[in-house]
């Protein structure tokens, strides 16, 4: 399941301040040690050969992103390199070092196509929300006009 806590849009010049937003709440953390176990529990290679294949797939992983290529692992989804960038006045006057902010990873799950037709995006067919039950929760006062 997953839980969700509410925050209130509080900006000053934002045209839904005031309004209630959802945002997740993730209760725990897996890491690659807990995945590796748990694999070799549905299937018959061992735990410490799960590991090398994990650790070395985060390598070559980093290694194809940077060489500009999009990994995509079937069944799973694809990764590729986005950049942050600031404006340039002319195709000419941008320069990596000077409008290159930064750099993130993107991640795009697996889509597929339920009987329906639905598409569906892998880890998220069949997930359920609730709201977290461990937090302050905003009163439920109507907001002063």
């Amino acid at each position: 399941m997953v839980r969700y806590t509410l925050y209130q849009d509080n900006r000053k010049n934002s045209t839904t301040r005031g309004m209630w937003y959802g945002r997740a709440k993730m209760t725990g953390e897996t890491g690659l040690n807990t995945l590796a176990q748990r694999i070799q529990r549905n299937c018959t290679v061992k735990r410490s050969d799960v590991m090398a294949v994990l650790t070395e797939l985060v390598e070559v992983m980093q290694d194809e992103l940077q060489a500009g290529h999009k990994v995509k692992l079937e069944g799973f989804g694809s990764f590729k390199i986005g950049l942050n960038t600031s404006g340039a006045e002319t195709p000419k006057a941008f320069t990596p070092t000077k409008n290159v902010k930064g750099l993130h990873v993107l991640f795009q799950p697996e889509v597929k196509k339920s009987a329906d037709g639905t598409r569906v995006k892998t880890f998220l067919s069949g997930v359920q929300v609730a709201e977290y039950d461990e937090y302050d929760k905003p009163d439920e006062e109507e907001p002063e006009p």
